[in-house]
C-alpha cells in the first residue's frame, strides 16, 4: 500500500513539476496542479498527526517548481524544492534558563511613581506568581509578581528607589531554580561522632600539708517538704546576685530611641491632611444620636440578615444611608469648589468614602451611587472593600473619587472628635463610640446607649445652617428609619 502511495506522489509531483516549466499555464492547468499541491500537503500532514516524520518529510521534499529563464530563445529551466526541509527540536530546552526582564506594572492615571520595597534578593528561587517586590505609592500598594519559575539574576532598582510605570525591576532566568534542583543530587547523610563522655569532675584540690579525705563528708537529709521548707543557706542573699540586680537596674535606665523612615501612604496622608487645613476654612459642628432604636432593630434581625444575606448587619450601612439621604436633601454638602476656575461644583450623585484603618496607614475606599443602594447593598460593599483593604488588595481604582468621607473612630473607644476633611472633598462626618448615658425623656431621666457625631465642613462652601440642618437629618434618621419610608 506504501509503494502505491509513493508511486502516485511522485506522478504527481513530476506533473506539477512539468506543468510548473511552462511560462504560459492554461488555467485549468493552473487549478490541477492546486489540487495536485494540496494533495500532496494533506498525505504530509496526515502522516505527520500519524507519527510517520520519515514520509511527511518525504512528501515535502517532493514537491518541486521549476524557474525558467529564456537566452536567445531558448528556454532554460532548473528545478528546485519548493518546500524547505524541517528539522524537529525540543523547545523545552530552547526555553529553559530563558533572561527575561520584568517591568513595573502600569499604574492608574492618579499615580505618578513609588517606592520598590524588594522581598527577594538576588539568587533566590522563586515559583510562577510568587510575590518579588512590592511598590507602594501614595494610595495603596502594588505587588509584583514572578511571570514564571526561575531565579532572581538582578535586581535593576535599588530598595526604596522611586519607579514609574514601565520601569524595568528585575531580570529573571526562567527554569534556572527548577533545573538546579533537579540536577542537585540528595545531601549524603553525615556521619556525626557520638558525643563523647563529658569527663568527670575534678577532685578539690587539697590543702597544702593537709590530709587527704578518704571518705565523702556526710549528705544532709532531704526535707519532705522542699517547696515548703527551703534550707536556711537557699534564703539568705548572696554577693552575685546583688550585682546581678544592680546591673538589671542599670540596663532598665537606659534608654534609647529609633527611627524609620516614613512610607510613601504616611507621606500622602500627611500632605493630604496639611493641604486640607492650608486651602479649606474647617468648621465642626456637633451632635448627639440616640441609638436605641437602631440598636433594638439590629439585635432583631441581625439573625435573620445574616441568614438570607450571608453577612452581619453593623451601624455603618445605616450611616452611609443616612448620609445619602442627607446628602440628597443638602446639596452643598455634597457639593466641591474648584479652585482653578473659581466654581462650584454640584453632583447629582453620592459617592461615599469609608476610612478604614489598615497597618500601613488609613485608607478611604469609596461605595458608588449611594442613593440607589439599600441597606443589603451597601452592607456588601463595606464587606468587600474592609476584605481587600485588610488584605491589601485595594486597587487605586477604589479609592478614587469620592463626594462626602465618613469615618467611624468609635470602632476604637473614642467619644469625641473633629474629623479632618479629606481634600478636594468638602465635608466628613465622624461617627464615635456608643456610650450609655443619663438623658431627658419626657420630662424623666433615662439610660439610653447614645453616640456623638461631628461634621467638619468647609466654611468656605457651606453655612453653618446647612451643616446643622445636614447632622439632624443624619440624628432624624438614625433614630428612627421609618423617616427614610416616608421620605420627610
Amino acid at each position: 500500500m506504501l509503494r502505491a502511495v509513493s508511486g502516485s506522489r511522485r506522478r504527481c509531483f513530476r506533473c506539477c513539476a512539468v506543468r510548473a516549466a511552462v511560462s504560459s499555464v492554461h488555467p485549468d492547468d493552473m487549478l490541477s496542479r492546486s489540487r495536485c499541491l494540496t494533495r500532496s500537503l494533506e498525505r504530509s500532514i496526515s502522516a505527520l498527526r500519524q507519527g510517520n516524520s520519515v514520509l511527511a518529510r518525504r512528501a515535502t521534499s517532493g514537491i518541486t517548481a521549476s524557474q525558467c529563464v529564456t537566452v536567445k530563445n531558448s528556454p532554460s529551466c532548473e528545478t528546485r524544492s519548493s518546500v524547505y526541509q524541517i528539522r524537529y527540536f525540543n523547545t523545552t530546552t530552547a526555553h529553559r534558563n530563558e533572561l527575561i526582564t520584568v517591568k513595573t506594572p502600569a499604574f492608574a492615571e492618579s499615580v505618578t511613581e513609588g517606592d520598590v520595597r524588594w522581598e527577594k534578593a538576588v539568587g533566590d528561587t522563586v515559583s510562577e506568581d510568587e510575590v518579588v517586590c512590592e511598590i507602594e505609592t501614595d494610595k495603596t500598594s502594588v505587588q509584583v509578581p514572578s511571570p514564571a519559575a526561575g531565579v532572581i539574576e538582578e535586581l535593576l532598582v535599588p530598595d526604596g528607589g522611586k519607579v514609574e510605570g514601565g520601569t524595568p525591576l528585575f531580570k529573571l532566568k526562567k527554569g534556572a531554580g527548577a533545573a538546579k534542583t533537579a540536577a542537585a543530587p540528595p545531601p549524603a547523610a553525615e556521619t556525626v561522632p557520638p558525643p563523647a563522655a563529658p569527663p568527670p569532675p575534678a577532685a578539690p584540690a587539697a590543702a597544702a600539708g593537709g590530709p587527704i579525705p578518704t571518705s565523702m563528708p556526710p549528705v544532709p537529709p532531704v526535707p519532705a517538704q522542699p517547696i515548703q521548707s527551703k534550707p536556711v543557706s537557699a534564703i539568705k542573699p548572696t554577693a552575685a546576685p546583688a550585682a546581678a540586680a544592680d546591673t538589671d537596674a542599670g540596663a532598665k535606665a537606659a534608654r534609647s530611641e529609633h527611627r524609620v523612615k516614613m512610607n510613601r501612604m504616611r507621606q500622602r496622608i500627611a500632605q493630604r491632611l496639611k493641604e486640607a487645613q492650608n486651602t479649606c476654612a474647617m468648621l465642626t459642628t456637633f451632635n448627639e444620636v440616640d441609638m436605641s432604636n437602631i440598636t433594638e432593630m439590629r439585635k432583631q434581625y441581625k439573625d435573620a440578615f445574616l441568614k438570607k444575606h450571608g453577612i452581619k448587619l453593623g451601624f455603618m450601612s445605616v450611616f452611609v444611608k443616612a448620609a445619602a439621604y442627607a446628602l440628597t436633601d443638602q446639596p452643598a454638602v455634597n457639593a466641591v469648589i474648584d479652585d482653578t476656575t473659581k466654581e462650584i461644583v454640584y453632583r447629582d450623585y453620592v459617592d461615599i468614602s469609608v476610612a478604614v484603618a489598615t497597618p500601613k496607614g488609613l485608607v478611604v475606599p469609596v461605595i458608588r451611587g449611594v442613593e440607589g443602594m439599600n441597606f443589603t447593598d451597601i452592607e456588601k460593599a463595606i464587606n468587600e472593600l474592609g476584605e481587600k483593604a485588610r488584605k491589601n488588595e485595594l486597587a487605586v481604582e477604589d479609592m478614587d473619587g469620592g463626594t462626602f468621607t465618613i469615618s467611624n473612630g468609635g470602632v476604637f473607644g473614642s467619644m469625641f472628635g473633629t474629623p479632618i476633611i479629606n481634600p478636594p472633598q468638602s465635608a466628613i462626618l465622624g461617627m464615635h463610640g456608643i456610650f450609655d448615658r443619663p438623658v431627658a425623656i419626657a420630662g424623666k431621666v433615662e439610660i439610653r446607649p447614645m453616640m456623638y457625631v461631628a461634621l467638619t465642613y468647609d466654611h468656605r462652601l457651606i453655612d453653618g445652617r446647612e451643616a446643622v440642618t445636614f447632622l439632624r437629618k443624619i440624628k432624624s434618621v438614625v433614630e428612627d428609619p421609618r423617616v427614610l419610608l416616608l421620605d420627610m
